[in-house]
């Protein structure tokens, strides 16, 4: 930088020779006095060491030498002022750089060191070199530290010491050496100063470290050319990269203070090389817990293994993804894999698939698939020599040897490697799958993983899979999830949403758009509130497939506040060895309330409430279904509820603690509540009144139970004659068990209100 030449300053006073009548022997200002026709002042033209010069004889005691020039002072501006002067005759004075400092009213600025270092001449003809530094930067290696008050001044030296003396003085010079001070102005520090060469071969990691170590707060610069790292790196400054990097795969860059996809992404000179190196270190770094995309998108031309990136299979400290979009890009490396072997199941060992052919060629992760085997069940691990599987989730009816299919989907990010990983978060993050690749696969096991506020665009296949036990205590808050089979009939879609196969899942405010099911929840203790989720399609007396799927009976759940559109609640038991009922628990711990369940363009047999027992005997033992809201458009549907008997019944005879009530029903013929009110008139005398139910007894139950009678009115006999009587009850009587026999013991007629129930208390 000289800004004699950038910005035109004159910064040099004249020369001697231009005539002495511009050399001040005062301050320089203005009307002081000159040395022309001064009689200790002479010009000579030809000193052997300076050629023309100013011979001087110093007969005051501070003898002054000023330019009458304004030389300009400047913010950022460092100038060196130099005379260089020797010694002829008489006494020998010391010498030193000065200069008056000037404002913008032509003032002197008082205050400031006017003067430099003196310099004494101690022999004859020796040539003395004196200079100093002005600027107003008050940093070291600045002798006159002025102030942006002065902005001029006039330059030039001092003789003091004894009189008499004469000296020659050569021009003097004033220079721009700001360049001097850029390496204390900038605040960062250059990698090739610590010796590396940006060749692309030679081991840089020395000089990089060195520079960090140096660096004492400023940045470091990483200039044009390839730096090549051979051993992993941490950089604790500021860093910036104008070249690139290269490092072995097995070797990670950490930059603590720049934890960013933006400043990885410009290290390695692309963001997908970028990201995956900055997701290997985010396993390692212990300062930051998050791992910021910047805002950018990362093309992704292959599934990202994390844990074979990160080079670790355990890890359970909290770790966070944010703030960016990963998109798929068509290849052949997101082409699904399947694998067909033959393998024989048994309910004894109920997670373990035994003599598998091919077993070699099984991926962990992969989707089993074959007759008897419910939905979402994974491969959790394969052991060659034992020739064994093992599945996430029991086979329902699968006892015997037959053959099935492995279908391993290909995922965005696909963290299967992990045995364990807890507290693993993905926050504002698009998955932009557009029908190429599936989301997350979650890892084997692991507790807490978070997903908020992320959007799964178009997955091909699944957004979220959990394999094993990676989703145990899991949150889904305030995603978008779109489905690639919009245009699909309902019935015909194969997307998935998400699953899970552990416990105490939250899943919250999402929406979930035209999937073959939001999701398939295996586990108990979960907590879904507040999703929209919708399946319709745009056929006429559409399909409907269910939302929301339970496959275990007890599920201890709470499915609360959510708008259930065009999809309804399906609720098995499809991962279970032994489906039939045998002393477990059976169907109980739901509690679906004050959600609003809507359809449309269906047909009259839709049902939004389904229980589907994939063996006999089960029976409902705890079961809410209450303040929600059911309505239907175009369309006026039979009822809410239904129990599948594509497998087995339900046992009515032995509800217990169902609750059915405050809803509301909106072009559904029959309701559904319990316990029911009845109102029985008995016109003629009787001594028996069979109470019916009719179709409110939720799911075609059977009443259990005669909660109350309240007669309304008198009860009389055939000759109206008051009868103060009081009946028994017999429930579970008529062909379908939804009636109640009151039992006056006496023929009798009249109206009594009647609380009928198709559970007892348990």
């Amino acid at each position: 930088m000289n800004k004699a030449i950038t910005d035109g300053l004159v910064l040099m006073p004249p020369a001697f020779s231009a005539g002495l009548n511009l050399w001040s022997r005062e301050d320089g200002t203005p009307g002081s006095g000159s040395y022309q026709g001064q009689a200790n002042a002479a010009l000579v033209s030809n000193d052997q060491d300076f050629g023309g010069c100013l011979e001087l004889q110093k007969t005051d005691a501070t003898q002054k030498l000023r330019s009458f020039a304004q030389t300009p002072i400047q913010p950022g501006l460092y100038l060196r002022v130099t005379a260089r002067v020797k010694a002829v005759s008489g006494n020998l004075p010391s010498v030193r750089i000065a200069a008056w400092a000037g404002d913008v009213s032509g003032q002197n600025v008082a205050g400031l060191v006017q003067t430099g270092p003196s310099v004494a001449l101690t022999s004859y003809g020796t040539v003395v070199t004196v200079s100093a530094i002005i600027s107003p930067a008050s940093r070291t290696g600045v002798d006159l530290p002025w102030t942006l008050q002065a902005i001029y001044a006039h330059v030039g030296l001092d003789l003091t010491g004894a009189n008499g003396g004469v000296v020659r003085i050569d021009d003097i010079v004033v220079e721009d050496v700001t360049n001097i001070f850029i390496r204390k102005l900038m605040d960062w520090v250059d990698v090739r100063d610590y010796g590396a060469l940006g060749n692309g071969t030679t081991n840089d990691a020395p000089a990089f470290l060195a520079a960090d170590a140096d660096a004492d707060g400023r940045e470091i610069l990483v200039p044009s050319g390839v730096f090549r790292l051979t051993s992993d790196v941490t950089i604790n400054s500021r860093i910036r990269f104008e070249g690139t990097l290269s490092m072995p795969t097995n070797r990670r860059l950490t930059l603590t203070r720049n934890f960013d996809l933006d400043t990885y992404g410009q290290a390695f000179g692309s963001e997908l090389e970028g990201f995956k190196r900055a997701l290997a270190s985010l396993f390692f770094f212990t300062d930051y817990v998050t791992l910021d995309l910047s805002g950018r998108r990362v093309d992704l031309i292959e599934p990202i293994d994390v844990a074979a990136l990160a080079g670790i299979t355990s890890f359970s400290n909290r770790r966070v993804v944010r703030n960016g979009s990963l998109n798929a890009v068509a290849g052949p490396n997101w082409t699904t894999q399947d694998v067909t072997s033959v393998a024989t199941y048994s309910a004894a060992t109920n997670t373990t698939l035994t003599n598998v052919a091919n077993v070699a060629n099984i991926p962990v992760g992969a989707l089993v698939i074959g007759t008897g085997v419910g939905r979402e069940v994974y491969v959790t691990a394969t052991n060659v020599g034992a020739g064994t599987v093992t599945i996430s989730q029991p086979l329902y009816a699968a006892v015997g040897t037959r053959t099935y299919t492995f279908r391993r989907f290909k995922y965005m990010l696909d963290f299967s490697g992990f045995s364990l990983l807890s507290r693993f978060e993905l926050e504002d993050i698009e998955f932009n799958c557009i029908g190429i690749g599936s989301g997350v696969m979650l890892p084997l096991s692991g507790s807490t993983q978070r997903f908020i506020s992320c959007t799964f665009n178009r997955p091909l296949d699944r957004g979220i899979s959990s394999a094993g036990a990676g989703c145990q205590g899991m949150f889904v808050d305030m995603c978008q999830f779109l489905s690639n089979e919009q245009s699909v009939p309902a019935q015909n879609r194969t997307t998935i949403a998400m699953n899970v196969q552990a416990n105490d899942v939250k899943l919250r405010n999402n929406r979930v758009v035209r999937f073959a099911h939001f999701a398939i929840m295996n586990g108990t203790g979960h907590l879904i509130h507040a999703n929209h989720f919708f399946q319709g399609d745009n056929e006429t007396a559409g399909v409907r497939r269910a939302g929301l799927v339970f496959t275990q009976t007890n599920v201890s759940t709470v499915v609360t506040g959510n708008y259930v559109d065009n999809c309804f609640i399906e609720w098995g038991n499809e991962h279970d060895s032994a489906p039939e009922e045998n002393g477990e628990f059976s169907f109980g711990g739901l509690n679906i309330v004050g959600n609003v369940f809507i359809a449309s363009d269906t047909t009259p047999a839709f049902r939004w409430i389904v229980v589907k027992p994939y063996g006999p005997g089960h029976f409902f033992s705890g079961l809410s279904i209450s303040g929600n809201s059911f309505r239907c458009f175009g369309v006026i549907v039979d009822r809410v509820d239904m129990v599948d008997t594509s497998f087995a019944t339900l046992d009515f005879t032995r509800s217990r603690n169902v609750r059915v009530e405050g809803n509301s029903f909106n072009n559904v013929t029959q309701w559904i509540i319990n316990p029911v009110l009845v109102a029985h008139t008995q016109n003629t005398a009787a001594e028996t009144w069979n109470v019916s139910a009719g179709g409110f007894v939720p799911f075609g139950g059977r009443i259990r139970m005669v909660e109350a009678v309240a007669p309304e009115g008198l009860i009389t006999n055939a000759a109206n004659a008051a009868r103060y009587v009081f009946p028994y009850s017999v429930p579970g009587t008529g062909v379908t068990g939804n009636e109640a026999q009151l039992r006056w013991g006496e023929a009798v007629k009249g109206k009594a209100l009647v609380n009928l129930r198709m559970d007892v208390p348990a």
